[in-house]
Order: structure tokens, then C-alpha cells, then sequence
């Protein structure tokens, strides 16, 4: 009997177990009966927007790979076998921006990133990606995470030792929260007032007048005046066109209009919505309506998506490459992987001057390692960290020279 009971454990179990495609499938519907995917919702210019701004602005960040020393300095570490695929091309077919928006987007949509891991040993030597619909995650009796899914006409099953997953919003093991599934009825609703707007003005024969006859037309009557009026009358060149009244036929203004429904309204609503869902000022995706509270300058602006949208996602990219791509000796040796987000904040021509000036002045940065951030070549003598506004070297003066120098300055 124990024996069996446990027979039955092993099968029942696994199917019990959460998976993504259970979880999140691809095309729900929302409260408003509208079909919600990836595909469609990438059809509303307010998702368009939210989703092409965050993956193009972190696609767009050189991903480095950093190794620091024993004594705390920290170098590029262009000679690590991760530094070419994370920062120049993770596979042969995609540049490192074409990755890394792919994976970016597959974060914002469906709450989870995925790719594959090609080794050699235990070396990296490629990551290709996987569209996130077509992945299937549990968890295996034995504790490891189990991916499976099919591709190009091939099925693929691997571990998490084979897959490089990142997480988005949640944190659970199997994977992220799913925008399109909590957002579904967000999006669906956005979706019917597109639709509702379309066929609103698809016809320039709107329902916004209505044609009153004195009797009961026969059938054959009102089939012709329907197809003399949709023939005459139906669609954006006929508007204005006069229309004829005989027979006692009267024509009457309705007051339902699109106006007067809020549908213009109602589409403005349902744009800052969907920037709810994205943690994504609705200015930033050409929503003016409503100022920020960011700031006033582009600077103030960008300082605030970067401190609370875009670095929280980038963390979660940062760590789940370290935790899943570096080996036990690259930890020891001081490996780290970060994106660098000098170029998002790099100010303006004055601002940048006048910050070059504050650290140069007090030693913090040499001349040279300024003209290196504005990708202009070394000088002699600008590697010499000088500080105050004599501008002097920082060079160490034994006691017997400075006791010289201050009598001399006493005497003057």
C-alpha cells in the first residue's frame, strides 16, 4: 500500500504544480470580452510606447562586466568570456541591444525573461533567447526547476542550470506576475473603447440623426431606403453630402455623440492606466495632458524614471546574471556584472563643465579620466590628481620642506 501511495505521489504531484502557461495563458479575456495576448495588447500605442521605452532605454545601456582587485579597484574586465556576450552579441544572430530589448520586453509583458544557455565546460558561449509563451516551468521532486518548451519544431527540455531566467514583479521561483494577466482588464477595456471608437467613425453616416417617416414603410420600402442611404450616404467622402427627404421624411438630430458618451475622455483615462501598469510617466510616452511632479528640467526628469522605474529592473537583470552565469571562481576573483548608466545621465555641455570643474578642484577625478569621459585622448601630465584653487599636484611634502615653506611665507 506504501508502496503505491507513493506510485501515486510521483504522478500526481508534478501535475498539481504551477505552471506558467496555467498560470498566464496567452489570450485571456477581460471583463469587457476583448482578447488580451501579447499581440494585441502591443496594438495600443499606450502599451507600444510604455514597453518601447523602457526595453529600448535598457537594451541601450552597455551591460559591463567588472573585475575588482584585492586592494578594491575596480576594472573593466574585457578579457572575461561574459564581457563579449553580455556587452557585444549574446549569440549570432543578435547585437547585445536586439537581446536585451527582447528580454526587456518579455519582462514587462509577461512577468518573466528567458533564455537558453549554450556551454563549453563551463564556460558561456551564447544565449538565446525564448519567447516567454511558449515556456512551461515546475518544479521537480527533487527540488530542481524544470523549463520545457518547443520551438522552431524542436522540443527542448532543460534545467535551471540550462536556462537563464529573470524574474520581474513577485519574485516566486517559477516565474514573475504577469502584466497581461493582472492588466487584462485594463488593456481589454482599452482595447473595446478602440473598437468602439472605429466603428464610431468608420462610417461617415454616423448614429447621430435618425430619419422619421409619417407611416409604416412595407419590407421592400425600408430594404431600399437602407441600401439607397448606405450606398449615398455611407462613409468619410460622402460626408456633407444633402440629403433628399420625400415621402414626409423627416431627419432629427440625436444627442448621443461620441462627445457627450466621454469617449475622448475615456481614452485619455485608459492611457494612464496602462502607464499605472508600467510604472511609466504618462509624459514620457507623449500623454501632456497632466504635468509631472518630476522635476522641470529633462535632468530632474530623468533622474526620477531612472531612480524609480528603470533601476529596479535593472537590479533584477544584474543579479539574476550573477547568480546564474558566474562560476564559484569568478565570485572569488571579484567578478561583478552591472549595467553603466553614465550615458542616461549625462547632463548637458554647462552642467557637465561645471561638475568636471567641482571634482578636478578637489582631486576626486584627473584631467585625463575627464577627457576620457568625453571621449577625447590623454594628455602628459593629466593622470595628477590636483585639488584647491592653486591648482597644485597632490604630492606628499616631507616635514623639513614645509617647515621651509611656512618661514618663508612668514618672513613675506
Amino acid at each position: 500500500m506504501n508502496i503505491l501511495r507513493k506510485m501515486a505521489s510521483l504522478i500526481i504531484r508534478p501535475l498539481t504544480l504551477r505552471q506558467t502557461d496555467v498560470w498566464y495563458p496567452d489570450g485571456l479575456k477581460g471583463d469587457s470580452g476583448e482578447v488580451v495576448s501579447g499581440e494585441t495588447v502591443l496594438g495600443l500605442s499606450a502599451v507600444w510606447a510604455c514597453v518601447n521605452l523602457l526595453a529600448g532605454t535598457i537594451g541601450s545601456l552597455p551591460l559591463m562586466v567588472y573585475r575588482t582587485n584585492a586592494s578594491g579597484e575596480r576594472e573593466v574586465a574585457k578579457a572575461h568570456a561574459l564581457y563579449r556576450i553580455l556587452h557585444d552579441s549574446p549569440n549570432y544572430d543578435q547585437t547585445a541591444v536586439d537581446f536585451w530589448e527582447f528580454l526587456s520586453a518579455s519582462l514587462e509583458l509577461w512577468g518573466s525573461a528567458y533564455a537558453k544557455i549554450e556551454r563549453n565546460g563551463d564556460r558561456v558561449i551564447a544565449l538565446r533567447p525564448v519567447t516567454p509563451s511558449l515556456m512551461s516551468v515546475r518544479r521537480l521532486p527533487t527540488g530542481t526547476l524544470e523549463y520545457r518548451w518547443t520551438q522552431d519544431g524542436r522540443s527542448y527540455v532543460e534545467t535551471d542550470s540550462g536556462v537563464l531566467h529573470i524574474r520581474g514583479f513577485g519574485g516566486d521561483p517559477l516565474g514573475g506576475l504577469s502584466t497581461l494577466h493582472f492588466g487584462r482588464n485594463t488593456f481589454g477595456l482599452a482595447r473595446a473603447i478602440d473598437r468602439s471608437a472605429g466603428s464610431t467613425f468608420k462610417n461617415g453616416l454616423r448614429p447621430t440623426f435618425q430619419i422619421i417617416f409619417e407611416k409604416w414603410l412595407t419590407a421592400e420600402q425600408r430594404a431600399l431606403a437602407q441600401s439607397e442611404l448606405a450606398e449615398k450616404y455611407l462613409g468619410a467622402v460622402n460626408s456633407g453630402r444633402p440629403y433628399i427627404a420625400e415621402g414626409g421624411a423627416k431627419l432629427e438630430a440625436l444627442s448621443l455623440k461620441p462627445e457627450d458618451a466621454q469617449m475622448l475622455q475615456s481614452r485619455s483615462f485608459s492611457v494612464e492606466e496602462i502607464c499605472r501598469f508600467f510604472g511609466v510617466p504618462p509624459f514620457m510616452i507623449g500623454h501632456t495632458e497632466k504635468s509631472t511632479s518630476w522635476g522641470t528640467g529633462i535632468e530632474q526628469q530623468t533622474l526620477g524614471f531612472q531612480k524609480f522605474t528603470l533601476r529596479r529592473r535593472l537590479k533584477r537583470i544584474e543579479q539574476a546574471l550573477e547568480k546564474q552565469l558566474l562560476t564559484p571562481s569568478d565570485r572569488a576573483n571579484g567578478i561583478t556584472i552591472e549595467f553603466n548608466l553614465e550615458g542616461l545621465l549625462r547632463a548637458d555641455s554647462q552642467g557637465r563643465a561645471r561638475f568636471y570643474q567641482a571634482m578636478t578642484g578637489i582631486g576626486a577625478m584627473t584631467i585625463n579620466e575627464v577627457r576620457a569621459l568625453e571621449n577625447l585622448p590623454r594628455v602628459d601630465g593629466g593622470d595628477v590628481p590636483r585639488m584647491q584653487m592653486q591648482n597644485v599636484p597632490i604630492v606628499e611634502i616631507d616635514r623639513d620642506a614645509l617647515r621651509e615653506m611656512i618661514a618663508q611665507n612668514g618672513d613675506s
